[in-house]
Protein backbone atom coordinates (compact mmCIF):
# COMPACT_ATOMS: atom_id res chain seq x y z
CA UNK A 1 0.00 0.00 0.00
CA UNK A 2 1.42 3.14 -0.81
CA UNK A 3 0.92 6.90 0.83
CA UNK A 4 -2.42 8.34 0.26
CA UNK A 5 -3.11 12.25 0.25
CA UNK A 6 -6.32 14.14 0.85
CA UNK A 7 -6.80 17.47 -0.63
CA UNK A 8 -8.25 20.10 1.05
CA UNK A 9 -9.73 23.79 0.75
CA UNK A 10 -8.43 26.48 2.53
CA UNK A 11 -11.38 27.12 4.98
CA UNK A 12 -12.26 30.77 5.45
CA UNK A 13 -8.95 31.91 5.19
CA UNK A 14 -7.36 30.09 8.08
CA UNK A 15 -5.55 27.94 6.10
CA UNK A 16 -3.19 26.34 8.55
CA UNK A 17 -5.90 25.99 11.15
CA UNK A 18 -8.11 24.38 8.33
CA UNK A 19 -5.57 22.45 7.87
CA UNK A 20 -5.14 20.98 11.48
CA UNK A 21 -9.01 20.55 11.75
CA UNK A 22 -8.44 18.54 8.57
CA UNK A 23 -5.70 16.72 10.04
CA UNK A 24 -7.56 15.48 13.49
CA UNK A 25 -10.99 14.71 11.39
CA UNK A 26 -9.05 12.25 8.72
CA UNK A 27 -10.53 8.63 9.64
CA UNK A 28 -7.35 6.48 8.88
CA UNK A 29 -7.18 3.06 9.29
CA UNK A 30 -5.39 1.92 12.83
CA UNK A 31 -1.63 1.86 12.79
CA UNK A 32 -1.49 4.17 9.40
CA UNK A 33 0.64 7.68 10.06
CA UNK A 34 -1.09 10.97 9.10
CA UNK A 35 0.84 13.70 8.05
CA UNK A 36 0.55 17.31 6.80
CA UNK A 37 2.85 17.64 4.11
CA UNK A 38 3.55 20.89 2.36
CA UNK A 39 0.06 21.36 2.80
CA UNK A 40 -1.41 18.14 1.89
CA UNK A 41 -2.97 15.67 4.49
CA UNK A 42 -1.03 12.01 3.62
CA UNK A 43 -2.21 8.84 4.89
CA UNK A 44 1.11 6.46 4.73
CA UNK A 45 0.38 2.61 5.71
CA UNK A 46 2.22 1.10 9.21
CA UNK A 47 5.86 0.88 8.96
CA UNK A 48 7.33 -2.82 8.43
CA UNK A 49 9.77 -4.79 10.90
CA UNK A 50 12.72 -3.96 9.76
CA UNK A 51 11.95 0.20 9.58
CA UNK A 52 10.74 -0.57 13.72
CA UNK A 53 13.72 -2.09 14.45
CA UNK A 54 16.17 0.24 12.75
CA UNK A 55 13.96 2.74 14.39
CA UNK A 56 14.01 1.19 17.87
CA UNK A 57 17.73 0.94 17.59
CA UNK A 58 18.76 4.22 17.33
CA UNK A 59 16.01 5.05 19.70
CA UNK A 60 18.13 2.91 22.44
CA UNK A 61 21.68 4.56 21.49
CA UNK A 62 20.16 8.01 22.19
CA UNK A 63 18.41 7.16 25.42
CA UNK A 64 21.51 5.73 26.51
CA UNK A 65 23.35 9.36 26.24
CA UNK A 66 20.31 11.47 26.63
CA UNK A 67 20.75 14.85 28.59
CA UNK A 68 17.74 14.46 31.63
CA UNK A 69 16.15 17.50 30.26
CA UNK A 70 15.29 15.52 27.07
CA UNK A 71 13.35 12.54 26.11
CA UNK A 72 12.89 10.65 22.91
CA UNK A 73 9.34 10.01 21.14
CA UNK A 74 8.12 7.73 18.55
CA UNK A 75 4.94 9.19 17.82
CA UNK A 76 5.03 12.75 18.28
CA UNK A 77 3.35 14.89 16.10
CA UNK A 78 5.78 18.30 15.06
CA UNK A 79 4.58 21.46 13.71
CA UNK A 80 5.76 23.51 10.85
CA UNK A 81 3.45 26.08 10.28
CA UNK A 82 5.23 28.23 8.08
CA UNK A 83 5.90 25.29 5.92
CA UNK A 84 2.28 24.01 6.12
CA UNK A 85 3.47 20.81 7.85
CA UNK A 86 2.43 18.78 10.32
CA UNK A 87 4.76 15.68 11.02
CA UNK A 88 5.02 12.37 12.83
CA UNK A 89 9.29 11.36 12.84
CA UNK A 90 9.90 8.09 13.87
CA UNK A 91 11.93 9.36 16.48
CA UNK A 92 12.03 13.01 18.06
CA UNK A 93 14.22 14.61 20.66
CA UNK A 94 12.47 17.33 22.70
CA UNK A 95 12.16 18.64 26.33
CA UNK A 96 10.12 16.88 28.25
CA UNK A 97 8.19 20.21 29.36
CA UNK A 98 7.08 20.65 25.81
CA UNK A 99 5.19 17.47 26.12
CA UNK A 100 3.47 18.35 29.36
CA UNK A 101 1.75 21.24 27.51
CA UNK A 102 -0.36 19.24 26.16
CA UNK A 103 -2.02 19.64 22.76
CA UNK A 104 -2.11 18.07 19.90
CA UNK A 105 1.56 18.92 18.57
CA UNK A 106 4.61 20.48 19.73
CA UNK A 107 6.64 23.06 17.58
CA UNK A 108 8.86 21.42 15.53
CA UNK A 109 11.50 24.75 16.79
CA UNK A 110 11.96 22.83 20.33
CA UNK A 111 13.13 19.62 18.76
CA UNK A 112 16.95 19.06 19.59
CA UNK A 113 17.04 15.71 16.99
CA UNK A 114 14.75 14.30 14.30
CA UNK A 115 15.04 10.99 12.79
CA UNK A 116 13.16 9.63 9.95
CA UNK A 117 13.35 6.10 8.49
CA UNK A 118 12.21 6.42 4.67
CA UNK A 119 9.47 3.60 3.84
CA UNK A 120 9.53 2.54 0.21
CA UNK A 121 5.81 4.40 -0.40
CA UNK A 122 6.92 7.96 0.98
CA UNK A 123 10.86 8.10 0.84
CA UNK A 124 10.71 11.00 -1.28
CA UNK A 125 9.26 12.91 1.21
CA UNK A 126 11.70 12.22 4.21
CA UNK A 127 14.34 13.12 1.28
CA UNK A 128 12.62 16.17 0.26
CA UNK A 129 9.77 17.97 2.16
CA UNK A 130 10.77 16.76 5.79
CA UNK A 131 14.54 17.72 5.04
CA UNK A 132 13.11 21.60 4.06
CA UNK A 133 10.98 21.60 6.82
CA UNK A 134 13.27 20.47 9.60
CA UNK A 135 15.71 23.28 8.46
CA UNK A 136 13.20 25.67 8.17
CA UNK A 137 12.40 24.78 11.48
CA UNK A 138 16.42 25.52 12.88
CA UNK A 139 16.29 21.47 14.33
CA UNK A 140 19.59 21.04 15.31
CA UNK A 141 20.24 17.84 14.23
CA UNK A 142 18.29 15.68 11.16
CA UNK A 143 19.25 12.12 10.73
CA UNK A 144 17.90 10.33 8.07
CA UNK A 145 18.03 6.70 7.71
CA UNK A 146 17.60 5.69 3.59
CA UNK A 147 17.09 2.35 3.06
CA UNK A 148 15.73 2.65 -0.50
CA UNK A 149 18.25 5.29 -1.49
CA UNK A 150 19.02 4.70 -5.08
CA UNK A 151 22.86 3.50 -4.61
CA UNK A 152 21.73 1.46 -1.77
CA UNK A 153 21.03 1.94 1.70
CA UNK A 154 22.53 4.88 3.26
CA UNK A 155 22.40 7.52 6.49
CA UNK A 156 22.94 10.95 6.27
CA UNK A 157 23.49 13.52 9.15
CA UNK A 158 22.13 16.81 8.79
CA UNK A 159 23.01 19.83 11.34
CA UNK A 160 24.14 23.26 11.39
CA UNK A 161 20.70 24.83 9.85
CA UNK A 162 20.85 28.29 8.77
CA UNK A 163 18.45 30.02 6.11
CA UNK A 164 16.42 27.31 5.80
CA UNK A 165 19.01 24.88 4.69
CA UNK A 166 21.38 22.12 5.78
CA UNK A 167 25.03 21.29 6.08
CA UNK A 168 25.53 17.54 5.59
CA UNK A 169 27.61 16.79 8.72
CA UNK A 170 28.43 12.93 7.72
CA UNK A 171 26.71 10.89 4.70
CA UNK A 172 27.91 7.05 4.57
CA UNK A 173 26.61 3.51 3.72
CA UNK A 174 24.80 0.99 6.68
CA UNK A 175 27.42 -0.60 8.56
CA UNK A 176 29.31 2.87 9.33
CA UNK A 177 29.75 4.65 13.25
CA UNK A 178 27.85 7.95 12.85
CA UNK A 179 28.76 10.56 15.11
CA UNK A 180 26.06 12.77 16.69
CA UNK A 181 27.55 15.59 18.19
CA UNK A 182 26.58 17.20 21.58
CA UNK A 183 24.23 17.34 23.57
CA UNK A 184 24.55 13.50 22.61
CA UNK A 185 28.25 12.36 22.03
CA UNK A 186 27.34 9.32 20.54
CA UNK A 187 28.45 6.91 18.28
CA UNK A 188 25.79 5.21 16.17
CA UNK A 189 27.03 1.55 15.08
CA UNK A 190 24.65 1.19 12.02
CA UNK A 191 25.96 -2.43 11.14
CA UNK A 192 23.06 -4.18 12.49
CA UNK A 193 20.54 -2.47 10.38
CA UNK A 194 18.55 -4.86 8.20
CA UNK A 195 18.35 -3.56 4.32
CA UNK A 196 15.00 -4.29 1.98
Amino acid sequence: MSALTVQHEPVSGDSWEGLVRLWEETDAPEGCKVEIIEGIVTVAPPPVNHHNYIAVKVQRAVMSVLPDALEVYQTLNVAIPSREGLYIPDLVVVPEEAVLEGGAFVPATLAELAVEVTSKSNASNDRVAKLAGYAQAAVPLYLLIDAFAPGGPTVTLYGEPKGGLYRVLQAGKFGETFHLPAPFGLKLDTSTFPTP
